[in-house]
């Protein structure tokens, strides 16, 4: 029996040729040294979550005022739009005043008007001639020439523009959503091993009780898609998803289609039915789009043609007074409908530009303070967090005999699997640096596993 306590013994102090230089009564102290390290450091990432919180409450704040100011833009934009296709309804009612002089020039407009598109459309596009060609021989036998009189392609192309937005804004809810889930989560958790740890916590570090007040009441245009909230954390504690990437590819996708969209259409095209901005290989893209998507974007054209510049020349104020009146009261509201777009545009860019700054900075608060968040599920037990279990010589170095041994050092950090650290023989083991570096290189392995 005395000579199996003797061979246990001779393995606890021998490890892979070194010898113990540490007592077990003393590994108790050294724990506690190390674990005072890892307080102050859990300390450091709670208040950290803290800042991230705080962040989020003023985010979401400015958030709301966003909302707010694109709840009444959409409101204004809806307005004029719905007045231009009143004006609309109303000229088309009184059409037949001028019909027999404009459908007389409309026979003579539309085989230019083919003919200039079809060809813009067979040097610029790639493919689909034969099907865009039938689409608007399709289009131009059942439309009037009253379609170039009001400009009815401008309100066709606000409404497309519109469900865009609308589908942009939705995706910005969604993600805007996903970060607030996201650092809320984060911080629930982080309040989780405060309340834990409080009682070995003392003032200032208090005031981290200042952060719980009532939820911030959002408002919403649509209900958000249901989420699974805690889900999320491999999400964002993943190295190459965080909270940046939720807006990044976003927005980057928008500046290209903002940058598509103020090309294209804006400019009268020249003899060739190529316009300067066209010939841009983006914008060239954008208006093959267009007409694939709508004959009616060949109507744009409509000043390559005689016949159909004459169409536009047409007045009708002798037997109809009225009828310039409303086209007018038309061009208003169209111009007004575009205003209020482009302000709806600008407002989601600024919000996605305000976005992908907030979420860098949220990146950088996660990466260094989040991983306290993992210690929600993590039970405090008395000898505090790190936990010391051998502390070995390792064997002298061949290449320099006169040197101090390394010192290898078997911890327990939290929750995690034993770990196995090397601190530097010239620092001994009972100087105060040497747990200081345990403890460092302990939580800085937790951190990256």
């Amino acid at each position: 029996m005395a000579l199996l306590l003797l061979s246990l013994l001779g393995l606890l102090l021998t490890w892979e040729g070194g010898q113990a230089l540490v007592p077990p009564s003393e590994l108790k102290q050294m724990s506690a040294a190390g674990s005072k390290y890892i307080d102050t450091e859990v300390e450091n990432a709670i208040n950290g979550v803290k800042q991230m919180k705080t962040l989020m409450d003023k985010t979401s704040k400015e958030h709301q005022a966003m909302l707010h100011n694109l709840e009444e833009t959409k409101r204004r934009k809806e307005e004029a739009v719905q007045l231009a296709r009143e004006k609309e309804q109303q000229l088309a009612a009184k059409q037949e005043v001028c019909n027999e002089t404009m459908l007389a020039l409309w026979e003579e407009c539309k085989p230019c008007l083919k003919h200039t598109c079809m060809r813009f459309y067979s040097r610029t596009c790639h493919s689909g001639s034969g099907l865009v060609g039938r689409q608007l021989e399709e289009f131009l036998n059942h439309s009037s020439p009253f379609s170039i009189w009001v400009n009815g392609e401008r309100i066709d192309s606000l409404l497309e523009r519109d469900q865009r937005q609308e589908k942009q804004f939705e995706d910005l809810e969604e993600r805007f959503g996903l970060l607030e889930d996201g650092v809320d989560d984060i911080f629930q958790d982080s309040t989780q091993v405060y309340g834990r740890m409080y009682p070995f916590f003392q003032a200032p570090f208090g005031g981290f009780r200042e952060v719980f007040r009532p939820p911030i009441q959002h408002i919403r245009f649509a209900p958000r898609r249901e989420r699974f909230s805690r889900e999320l954390h491999p999400f964002f504690h993943h190295p190459h998803h965080g909270f940046h990437h939720l807006f990044q590819p976003l927005f980057e996708m928008t500046q290209r289609m903002m940058e598509e969209a103020q090309g294209g259409w804006e400019h009268s095209l020249d003899q060739d039915g190529l316009s300067a901005e066209s010939r841009n290989s983006s914008n060239d893209r954008m208006v093959c789009r267009e007409i694939r998507r709508n004959s009616a974007g060949c109507l744009r054209m409509r000043d390559e043609c005689e016949k159909c510049r004459e169409i536009l020349n047409v007045d009708c104020w002798q037997t109809d007074p009225a009828q310039s009146q409303l086209r007018e009261q038309l061009e208003d509201a169209l111009h007004l409908a575009e205003r209020f777009t482009r302000r709806y545009d600008d407002l989601l860019r600024a919000f996605q530009a305000e976005m992908l700054n907030t979420t860098s900075i949220l990146d950088q608060l996660n990466r260094q303070f989040g991983w306290v968040s993992r210690l929600a599920n993590h039970t405090l037990g008395n000898d505090g967090f790190l936990q010391v279990t051998t502390v070995l010589s390792k064997a002298p170095n061949l290449e320099d005999p006169s040197a101090p041994p390394d010192t290898q050092v078997t911890v327990q950090l939290f929750d995690s699997e034993p770990l196995s650290l090397t601190v530097p023989g010239d620092i001994s083991w009972d100087d105060p640096r040497f747990m200081e570096t345990v403890a460092e290189q302990a939580l800085r392995h937790y951190k990256e596993n």
